[in-house]
């Protein structure tokens, strides 16, 4: 043991101007491609720009802001390809998580956590609420990768629902949901949980492959319109 080394009580400045900063770029505040001023956001939030500088430098390694020489620093601009690479690194994520959920002896109580989520959806529709909806869905996800009981699935999975959550915001301000697309929106996520329910690891796994596909066709098509977003 090193005895000289005090234990950290509390969430460091930077920590908390990260976090803060996230948040505001998962809710579309710091929007896609926007600069981000030194001056402006020290006096924001009432810090010398030493923590606000090593805060910023966290985002730009978790790729939430990119560095352009002698101009600074921007907010990332997701174009199809980064969205295609999002989605394949969740369905990674997501397959991992799965598969240890799927095979848990309390997977019952899982999916009864994933039809709140599933419920909370059904409810944002029935409001009207195109981004109530999202986040219902996106908590769907969270879930099943936080039931697997994995710490690393979770953290490689905060960056990249960050990264949805920025997609989706985008999306929601020109792109309403028909009734008929949430209907199978929400019809697709009954069928994941039907068949964890079941046990069914094939089709699970298979189900939630072809959600994730579904995603990227409609979030970042090749050679027609976006219809919508889904998560």
């Amino acid at each position: 043991m090193i005895a000289d080394i005090e234990p950290v009580n509390r969430e460091s400045t930077a920590a908390i101007i990260a976090r803060r900063l996230r948040e505001a770029i998962m809710a579309g505040t710091l929007a896609p491609g926007m600069q981000l001023g030194e001056a402006e956001l020290a006096s924001r939030f009432q810090v010398s720009r030493g923590p606000l500088r090593e805060a910023m430098q966290r985002l730009v390694s978790e790729g939430l802001l990119r560095s352009e020489r002698h101009r600074g620093l921007f907010v990332v601009d997701l174009g199809p390809g980064d969205i295609r690479d999002i989605y394949l690194a969740r369905s990674a994520v997501e397959r991992a998580a799965a598969t240890l959920v799927v095979r848990a002896p309390d997977r019952d109580a899982i999916a009864d956590t994933l039809d709140e989520a599933v419920a909370g959806m059904a409810d944002a529709d029935a409001q009207g609420d195109p981004t109530a909806l999202s986040e219902a869905d996106l908590r769907f996800h969270e879930a099943l990768i936080d039931a697997s009981g994995s710490p690393r699935l979770r953290r490689m999975a905060r960056t990249l629902m960050i990264e949805t959550r920025m997609c989706l915001t985008e999306l929601q301000r020109t792109y309403p949901t028909d009734d008929y697309e949430t209907d199978e929106r929400i019809a697709e996520h009954h069928a994941i949980i039907a068949a964890l329910r079941a046990g069914d690891e094939t089709k699970l796994l298979r189900l939630l492959d072809e959600h994730m596909a579904d995603a990227v066709v409609r979030l970042a098509p090749d050679d027609r319109s976006v219809e919508t977003g889904r998560a």
